[in-house]
């Protein structure tokens, strides 16, 4: 006789759009992010464009290609990856519509088909370093 199978367990990050609310997806983002109990929580502080060697790219869109890159990398180092991503917040300077479709493009060819994890996006005038544009942070959830 074989042993009893466990239930199927919930995922440790489920993201939700209640109704009565716009769909943000076409935007990359999601209303809500649910991280089930126990989990690790891993939270990355901003990153921004700068390379391994602390150089900055002039552009945004490459600030922001480096940015996303280095989001990763930080992941990478606590045992995670994008689909853990329960929450991000994104801080442009000198926002604007083209700077938002810029970033929203890169960050949605980056998730593929994962799904966008909530979002809060805040114009600023100015970011730590002279010349910097663009800086992300996340919060990650895993299983302990």
């Amino acid at each position: 006789m074989s042993p009893p199978s466990a239930p199927p367990q919930e995922p440790m990050l489920r993201f939700r759009n209640p109704a009565g609310l716009y769909d943000p997806v076409p935007n990359g983002y999601s209303h809500l992010a649910i991280v089930r109990a126990p989990a690790q929580l891993i939270l990355v502080a901003g990153q921004g464009g700068e390379d391994a060697n602390g150089q900055l790219p002039a552009d945004f869109a490459g600030q922001v290609r480096q940015a996303l890159q280095n989001l990763q990398t930080a992941l990478r180092a606590a045992g995670a990856g994008l689909g853990d991503v329960a929450r991000i917040t994104v801080l442009i300077v000198d926002h604007s519509e083209e700077r938002l479709h810029q970033f929203g493009q890169a960050w949605q060819s980056l998730l593929g088909d994962l799904p966008p994890p909530p979002c809060t996006l805040i114009p600023v005038p100015r970011l730590a370093l002279d010349g910097m544009l663009f800086e992300i942070e996340a919060t990650a959830a895993t299983s302990p």
